[in-house]
């Protein structure tokens, strides 16, 4: 499973952010996601050098070229980590929720 420092590190760049955004729509080329960036298609290349180190992209030959697409890994590495987030609030909630019915019970 991917590491989800890693993967906060990885989309902590805004152009890696735009970069992974671009691949919602699906599969894309390097060519593909560059277009209207303001960056160069080298430049992509290594934002998505990172962003698969990081398990949030895979890549696949077709042909001359690479596609490149969101790897689900990375994505359920970032996933669990915030989930950890939510159930803490949660817990919490269920206790401060559990209090105020004793209180409202000894009334």
């Amino acid at each position: 499973m991917a590491n989800a420092s890693q993967v906060l590190d990885a989309l902590g760049d805004p152009t890696r952010r735009a970069v992974f955004q671009r691949l919602r729509g699906g599969p894309r080329s390097v060519t593909q996601i560059s277009r209207g960036m303001q960056v160069s298609r080298p430049a992509v290349s290594q934002h998505l050098r990172v962003l698969k180190d990081a398990r949030l992209v895979s890549d696949r030959a077709e042909g001359t070229r690479r596609l490149y697409a969101i790897d689900a890994r990375g994505v359920e590495a970032l996933r669990t980590w915030l989930d950890a987030f939510w159930d803490t609030a949660l817990t919490r909630f269920k206790e401060a929720a559990e209090i105020e019915a004793k209180k409202g019970a000894l009334r």
